[in-house]
């Protein structure tokens, strides 16, 4: 089993290297425009790869979004076993990481918190 560091730094390795797949267009498919990879998750096990992405118009391109990773799951495991040499190549799930949009809707909280603050001083 590997070790955590070297966990991360295969994580790492993944997330950078799909990132560098959508920034250069190396996946032709238009669903996956726009799209960011949050975070890449390995098992102990070298199993799986837990990716997380996330799209800047939000939850609204999700169920598109995952589609289109499912559908292009099998060029894109290619493509990284030829990049990152790996003895097993983990099996690749997506899932929609809606972290980005929790903390927008927190900043949004504050922000109004900081208003009704205001307006009770004054």
């Amino acid at each position: 089993m590997p070790s955590a560091q070297r966990l991360s730094r295969i994580s790492d390795r993944f997330r950078e290297e799909l990132s560098e797949m959508l920034a250069k267009n190396e996946i032709r498919d238009p669903r996956l425009e726009g799209i960011s990879i949050t975070d890449v998750e390995i098992d102990r096990e070298l199993s799986y790869a837990n990716i997380y992405v996330s799209a800047i118009e939000g939850a609204s391109r999700s169920k598109e979004v995952l589609q289109g990773f499912e559908s292009a799951t099998g060029f894109i495991r290619k493509i990284l076993s030829e990049r990152i040499e790996l003895r097993s190549f983990p099996r690749l799930r997506f899932y929609w990481d809606e972290t980005p949009e929790r903390a927008d809707r927190i900043e949004q909280l504050l922000a109004s918190i900081r208003e009704e603050d205001q307006k009770r001083k004054q």
